[in-house]
């Protein structure tokens, strides 16, 4: 894969993420924890990931989306 904000080459690692919910309110949500590859560019930093599907259904159900 190529990076789309520089052209270098990216490289694939394993990934830990604890997504937070903003504001005070969040505090209150539980973290949603997600093990993600990571497209990393170790050219200019530019990291990609994809949220699976199961933890993308927590972060909607748990967030408050204005229509």
């Amino acid at each position: 894969m190529v990076c789309r904000h520089c052209s270098a080459e990216m490289k694939y690692f394993n990934g830990e993420i604890a997504v937070h919910f903003p504001g005070l309110e969040g505090l209150e949500k539980p973290i949603v924890w997600v093990f993600p590859k990571l497209a990393v560019c170790l050219q200019c930093g530019l990291t990609e990931f994809t949220i699976p599907e199961r933890e993308l259904r927590l972060l909607v159900g748990n967030s408050s989306i204005a229509a």
